[in-house]
């Protein structure tokens, strides 16, 4: 069997008393969602460049992820990236480069893999950053990969984030969107891993 890392399978639970703010946008995101882009892999190749340009072999992995890297699902026109670094903690090898290139540096969480979240506005994009071996960019990948093979499930993911868009416009809250289209994102991935023999 293919060797995973360890919490592959392990649900997060988001405590907002547990992240620490470093900055706060200076752009507001988008929160309608819309048709698909067809320049949305274009965007996310030229925020890759960026990535690699600022930190040569530092970015171990960079990945499109999200709704945006899956062709014909409507998305909110954001483009999200899985950056794989040598060691999350270690700001100095990367944060300043970044900074530099134009990523605004907002919050760190140090209970959930040491993420890190930054952010640019042309293309608006959200960048997360993990240490080499963590979970959680795998988990996104998966989860990608099964809506591209699952056209059921990606329907289903589609009308949760229709449903979660439409609820969380009064409330303009990022995290009460992420919030409501949990449960769909929770049942799909235990099928996915199921299908990988991860789960029984």
């Amino acid at each position: 069997m293919e060797a995973y890392p360890d919490g592959i399978t392990k649900d997060y639970e988001y405590d907002p008393a547990a992240v620490q703010r470093v900055n706060f946008r200076t752009v507001k995101q988008p929160r309608a969602i819309v048709d698909p882009d067809p320049s949305w892999p274009q965007a996310f190749e030229s925020i890759k460049r960026r990535i690699a340009d600022a930190l040569g072999a530092k970015a171990l992995l960079v990945s499109h992820v999200g709704s945006t890297s899956v062709p014909s699902l409507p998305a909110k026109p954001i483009i999200d990236i899985d950056l794989t670094v040598p060691d999350a903690t270690d700001e100095p090898s990367y944060v300043p480069a970044l900074e530099s290139a134009g990523f605004l540096f907002l919050t760190r969480e140090p209970h959930w893999h040491e993420h890190r979240l930054f952010t640019t506005a042309e293309p608006h994009c959200n960048l997360h950053v993990f240490a080499k071996g963590s979970a959680e960019p795998l988990r996104h990948l998966i989860f990608k990969e099964w809506l591209l093979a699952n056209e059921d499930d990606k329907q289903l993911y589609v009308r949760a984030k229709r449903e979660a868009a439409a609820a969380s416009v009064a409330a303009m809250s990022m995290m009460d969107y992420n919030l409501r289209k949990q449960d769909v994102i929770r049942q799909t991935l235990r099928r996915a891993f199921r299908a990988r023999g991860l789960l029984e």
